[in-house]
């Protein structure tokens, strides 16, 4: 089971963490699943995703994703979150 994890921030915020991936192929069955393991690969990413970053699956953002489940084909998205004022 393979989920394609998408940086949207990749330009700038994302690639501070993984240098020149803009997609990585995460294993997880759940958001916090793949936060987890995009900490453990990338050190600050998960941090940084959870303080910073809304997250859509398969074209549907969800709020309060972390137990949200993913499927074995789901693209998740990482989207820098828009401050308003």
């Amino acid at each position: 089971m393979t989920t394609v994890a998408r940086l949207l921030s990749a330009v700038d915020e994302g690639r501070a963490f993984t240098g020149t991936a803009d997609v990585i192929d995460v294993q997880a069955r759940t958001v916090g699943g793949l936060i987890a393991e995009l900490e453990r690969r990338f050190p600050g990413l998960g941090a940084h995703v959870q303080q910073r970053m809304a997250i859509a699956i398969d074209g549907e953002i969800h709020q309060d994703a972390l137990a949200e489940p993913i499927g074995p084909d789901s693209e998740v998205v990482l989207i820098p979150r828009i401050g308003g004022g």
